[in-house]
């Protein structure tokens, strides 16, 4: 040991250029592939699509566990996200686990390590919060702290967002807090084929990935968000993380504004440009639809910012963390191109969602409230 402890001391100094390597282990999905509309589809609900997703990973690959809260046995999940899925593959792979997120979410480090493949789910994105510890701790680190020898694979399914009256303990948004956790990725799809597309790359991708999944689009039930149920991808279809989407493209000669957003926030910004359209203001309203916000598409942002020389980053938390990081990266990068200052759009900046429908609207964002909201930057 003596010998050992001389020979480290005398060793030199790591070189720091070995900080610059990546942070994440490499990922087989680079681009989109699969088909994203079949021929002949059928329109089918957000929920429906993860559902299906589940049960073609676990079909293919019998490594895959799943489990959480409420998903195993008959229920399938408070949601029923994952209806079915016990009686499929048995109560070995998807089962149930006690109400204690620090173990749901730090097994995982366990169960990648002896080669499973645990995908897992957080009830609601109001509980993740006392496993962010093993989030952030120990899956997030470990593929830099050994070097890139001991990626830890996972991926966090985490139901999120305001609706339908949940109350301050199942309504939080929380995305700004695990956009900043280096070593994760973060998807937040708002449209069922994205959900799917995401899942199977979230499962292909070797880091710990975080799915977040707004339960006001599970079902299509919230005015406004019918959109969100579409033509369901086949089982190939991958979306690469850090590829946005330009969900409506502006088209109107006078001037027009970019609306950046994610989750329900492209449905809210659908609404808002049909209303302009309505009153006399047609393509006037481009949106980007993040679909990942760590990694997100900065490249994408920044080219139709330049082309529409207006920016509205939507979000529905309070203004502020992560959608003012993507504001300030567009201020800085498209300075000399805009015609007005980036606005960033969220909810009240309250400690929690109230329980009352009516107080619930008056904190959240909607869509004549960015209606407004886009006039006012478009008459800059």
């Amino acid at each position: 040991m003596l010998q050992d402890f001389e020979r480290a001391q005398a060793a030199a100094e790591p070189n720091p250029s070995l900080l610059e390597g990546d942070i994440y282990a490499p990922t087989p999905v680079t681009q989109e592939l699969g088909e994203r509309t079949p021929e002949g589809g059928e329109l089918t609900l957000m929920v429906d699509q993860a559902l299906h997703a589940m049960q073609e990973i676990m079909a293919a690959h019998p490594e895959v566990l799943l489990y959480g809260q409420d998903v195993g046995g008959r229920l399938g999940g408070v949601f029923r996200e994952a209806a079915t899925l016990a009686q499929k593959f048995s109560d070995d792979r998807v089962f149930n686990t006690p109400i204690q997120e620090a173990f749901i979410v730090g097994s995982t480090v366990g169960m990648a390590a002896t080669g499973c493949k645990p995908i897992v789910e957080i009830q609601f994105a109001d509980y993740l919060w006392p496993g962010l510890n093993q989030l952030f701790t120990e899956l997030s680190r470990s593929y830099f702290l050994s070097c890139g020898k001991w990626p830890a694979t996972a991926v966090l399914r985490v139901p999120i967002g305001a609706y339908g009256s949940g109350g301050p303990y199942h309504s939080s948004s929380i995305e700004s807090v695990l956009s900043n956790i280096r070593g994760i990725k973060v998807a937040y799809p708002a449209f069922g084929a994205d959900l799917k597309g995401l899942l199977k790359s979230a499962f292909l991708d070797p880091n710990p990935v975080v799915v977040l999944e707004h339960k006001g689009l599970y079902w299509s039930k919230v005015p406004g968000t019918e959109a969100a149920k579409t033509v369901e991808p086949d089982e190939d279809y991958v979306i690469p993380f850090g590829k946005g989407r330009v969900v409506l493209e502006a088209t109107a000669p006078e001037a027009t504004v970019c609306v950046v957003t994610y989750g329900r926030g492209v449905h809210w910004a659908l609404e808002a440009a049909a209303k302009l359209a309505e009153d006399g203001e047609p393509g006037r309203v481009e949106i980007v639809d993040l679909r990942t916000i760590q990694p997100w598409d900065d490249a994408l942002v920044l080219e139709r910012v330049a082309k529409c020389n207006r920016c509205l980053v939507l979000t529905e938390e309070p203004a502020g963390g992560f959608a003012s990081a993507v504001a300030g990266k567009v201020s800085s990068a498209c300075f000399e191109s805009l015609d007005a200052p980036v606005q960033v759009m969220g909810s009240m900046a309250l400690p929690a969602i109230p329980l009352n429908s009516t107080l619930e609207a008056a904190v959240l964002p909607s869509a004549d409230k960015l209606a407004s909201k886009l006039e006012a930057v478009l008459a800059y």
